[in-house]
């Protein structure tokens, strides 16, 4: 018999328990854990909260999902807001009972959003059908893993040749990579990463989010910052996670006005050999679209090698009139503002 529990808020007792239970299975956790839950906390735009599956008293089961709300007034804060399920649920022994109790329990009791978006960054094909028979569609989405295993030489070799040179172009500009984790420095960062979601037209978590991230790590886990300097000046940034053998594309991004010194180029090669270096096994290049759509940053990011994966993504939409009328007023949004 299982008992399924939304939490709001946790305990330090609940923050024991949860991460014993995640020690106990192996993988990258860090969107589950209650680092990131008090992470979520600390951000105007994120209310996290856990829906917990019990047996007999012990942890079989942890659901940590975020509601991410744009706007914060009434009823429009509703409409700008959906709920983000990064790398879960987690259950013990990939149990389809307690998955089914938890996704049911999350649907009842969860606070409600336009959409709910399940990022998987494993395969979870074993659990489709769960996740399907709760309301949950799937759609093929890719993601790009780069074995650190390989030698230096076999990671460059995989690195396309146009790259390679404007990487070396980099250098030659003066240009190099620091990993320097202070305040100014996440600061200037945030400032880059600012330009470069509001030419994208996406939003970004505030800045709140990215210094409880900082304040929050440790020598083993948490937030690697990496900065691409010319002349003295930051011009590009890197935002990893660490988490076990697994370094995790973040956020990055770099000026505009400083592309020709080519600092997304030189900052994944210097990401890549640091990992290496610091004893990492797999780098996670983060999403990299749909399958047979264009996407500009999947080409980028295959051109530093890595392999190809469908992880997919689930999502429940309990309001699809809603959902239609938001998605296509983003749309013109976007459109207008460029």
């Amino acid at each position: 018999m299982y008992e399924y529990t939304l939490l709001q808020q946790i305990t330090p007792d609940d923050e024991r328990t949860i991460n014993s239970f995640i020690d106990t299975n192996p993988g990258f956790h860090f969107f589950q854990s209650p680092v990131f839950y008090k992470l979520s906390l600390a951000s105007r735009k994120l209310r996290p909260f856990y829906i917990i599956a019990k047996q007999e008293g012990s942890i079989v089961g942890v659901l940590l999902a975020c509601q991410q709300v744009q706007i914060n007034f009434p009823f429009i804060r509703f409409l700008t807001s959906r709920n983000l399920i990064i790398g879960g649920p987690l259950v013990r022994n990939q149990d389809e009972r307690i998955l089914e109790g938890l996704l049911a329990t999350y649907r009842i009791k969860s606070p409600k959003s336009i959409y709910t978006q399940v990022r998987n960054i494993w395969d979870t094909t074993v659990s489709r059908t769960v996740f399907l028979a709760n309301g949950f569609g799937y759609e093929a989405h890719l993601n790009i893993l780069v074995d650190l295993s390989q030698t230096e030489e076999e990671l460059w070799k995989d690195v396309h040749s146009k790259r390679r040179n404007e990487i070396r172009r980099a250098e030659k500009e003066g240009c190099r990579v620091e990993m320097v984790a202070t305040l100014e420095t996440l600061t200037h960062c945030y400032d880059i990463l600012t330009e470069v979601y509001h030419r994208a037209k996406l939003p970004l978590p505030d800045f709140g989010h990215f210094k409880a991230m900082l304040q929050h790590s440790t020598e083993k886990i948490g937030l690697r910052i990496f900065t691409a300097v010319w002349e003295g000046r930051i011009i590009g940034c890197m935002l990893c996670i660490a988490w076990g053998d697994t370094l995790y594309d973040y956020y990055a991004g770099a000026y505009s006005r400083y592309y020709n010194k080519y600092p997304n180029d030189l900052l994944p090669w210097a990401v890549f050999k640091w990992a290496k270096m610091n004893g990492f096994s797999r780098f996670d290049f983060g999403g990299a679209g749909k399958p047979n759509v264009p996407y500009g940053v999947r080409d980028y990011k295959k051109k530093f090698g890595g392999s190809l994966v469908n992880f997919g993504r689930y999502e429940c939409v309990p309001f699809p009139f809603l959902f239609r009328l938001m998605t296509q007023l983003f749309k013109w949004w976007q459109r207008a503002k460029r």
